[in-house]
């Protein structure tokens, strides 16, 4: 069999493969962080796919941690109703249900993407006043966030805290925090956008402490029995950034408070950067992260086909294959990825008249 569709086992759950679908957000809560039809169908198709881990896309700790106004959000007990039809669904797939918790800081009330993806003034009827390390917007033209003080970095670390515990109630078994894109952990992580002058600024150690404290609130949530998952922005690209030397200090940070695996991505924290795109251009990260560190890694970015992912694997760059628009354009992509990897795997019961033989 090939390493793409061997198991690996976190915690005590088995992973059926090393594919993982990425935490895609959709925009498409009608009202109030409140889940759907929509999500129902786009996680669930995944799942019935072949998936090993459907990772549900940022979903909001508080109201005013949602990028746009249609984010998911986890921070209402009347979430869990339809967030725990979703999990069912994906487990009854044999599939494992993942959440990535998120917070967007600076790049918080903004419309969708298809509408612009601008800001949405907070005296905007469907805008709020959005926080961060310090008062510097995004761009230029942005009006500035609201800096943090001690209370509101509690407030944030209760709110991740709560919203793991409906997680977990929700049926969720994997556990993803969003340090990447230039959202509100990333925020106080980079020196581009974290200027303070406490004890959440200035040094490495100091930039991390917040990331850290709600690692150890979540894991006081966990109690070591449910896989808990980071994504960084391995960096910046930006001279005086966030880098890649910074990333493996900050995964043997986080590996010495029992995280299970660093998602590598890259970017997000700073505007008009052009990152080198290319096939597999992150892989190097989770690469280094995991030869220096020895923490599991997830590769993620522009992987599109099997043999791809399968050389990843077999090169010892990352653990598992984290993959975003190839699964949007084809849900079903594990159950033909293994037919190219001449592995016979089972398909849904359902599906099985469409199996090609042998």
């Amino acid at each position: 069999m090939s390493k793409l569709f061997s198991p690996l086992i976190i915690k005590g759950y088995t992973l059926k493969n090393r594919i993982v679908v990425s935490p895609m957000c959709q925009y498409s809560s009608v009202e109030d962080g409140f889940a759907n039809d929509w999500h129902l169908v786009h996680l669930g198709s995944r799942a019935a796919g072949g998936a090993a881990l459907i990772i549900q896309e940022a979903t909001a700790v508080s109201a005013e941690g949602r990028i746009t106004p249609n984010d998911l959000g986890i921070y209402k007990e009347e979430h869990i109703e339809k967030l725990s039809q979703i999990t069912r669904f994906i487990s009854n797939q044999q599939a494992l249900p993942g959440i990535q918790l998120a917070h967007a800081g600076r790049k918080a009330s903004h419309t969708a993407p298809w509408l612009g993806g601008k800001q949405l003034p907070a005296a905007d009827a469907a805008g709020w006043q959005s926080v961060a390390p310090g008062a510097l917007p995004f761009t230029e033209d942005e009006t500035a966030p609201t800096a943090l003080s001690q209370e509101g970095i509690n407030k944030v670390i209760s709110d991740f805290k709560a919203a793991a515990e409906r997680a977990i109630r929700a049926g969720y078994k994997v556990i993803e925090i969003h340090a990447a894109h230039g959202y509100l952990i990333h925020e106080f992580l980079s020196p581009l956008s974290n200027k303070r002058e406490d004890n959440y600024g200035g040094s490495l150690e100091n930039r991390a402490r917040l990331l850290l404290e709600i690692t150890s609130a979540i894991q006081e949530v966990l109690k070591n029995e449910y896989p808990l998952f980071v994504r960084i922005s391995a960096t910046d690209y930006v001279d005086g950034g966030w880098d890649i030397e910074s990333s493996v200090k900050l995964a043997g940070m986080l590996k010495e408070k029992a995280v299970d695996l660093v998602d590598c991505s890259s970017g997000g924290n700073a505007a008009h950067v052009k990152i080198p795109l290319g096939p597999g251009y992150q892989v190097q990260f989770a690469e280094r992260v995991k030869k220096e560190t020895g923490i599991l890694t997830g590769a993620v970015g522009l992987i599109t086909d099997a043999q791809q992912a399968e050389k990843i694997l077999q090169n010892n760059n990352a653990d598992l294959v984290f993959m975003a628009r190839e699964l949007l354009r084809d849900p079903y992509f594990p159950l033909h990825a293994a037919i190219a990897l001449e592995d016979n795997i089972e398909w849904p019961v359902q599906y099985e008249r469409a199996k090609p033989k042998k």
